[in-house]
């Protein structure tokens, strides 16, 4: 991230900016970490749930509840032009819904220079 180059000592926001897709740290090297956790969200917020909220389709609610438990947000650590993430660590944005959308991140980047 070239924003981040310069920076000392800060630390970066991201929000997703949407209520059916999350951001999360997550382990990044095993491909199978994220098959795991689609099951288990997929166990906790069903597609075949009975929801009242149905009016965007079937996927749209179980989108909704685990947006609410894995969340929207993360602020991660810069030093040294940076960002402080241990070695598995990645960041995933999380995708809810069964179709394709487009998703926006809003990123705040706070630091001191020297």
């Amino acid at each position: 991230m070239p924003e981040i180059s310069n920076i000392k000592i800060g630390l970066c926001n991201l929000f997703i900016l949407h209520t059916s897709a999350s951001l999360c740290i997550m382990e990044n090297w095993d491909d199978a970490v994220k098959t795991d956790m689609e099951a288990f969200l997929d166990k906790i917020a069903p597609m075949d749930g009975k929801y009242e909220h149905s009016c965007e389709g079937p996927d749209d609610m179980p989108a909704h509840i685990k947006t609410a438990i894995i969340g929207p947000s993360h602020s991660i650590p810069i030093a040294d032009g940076s960002l402080k993430l241990g070695t598995w660590q990645g960041i995933w944005l999380n995708e809810h819904r069964t179709s394709k959308m487009t998703r926006n991140v809003c990123v705040t980047v706070q630091g001191t220079t020297s």
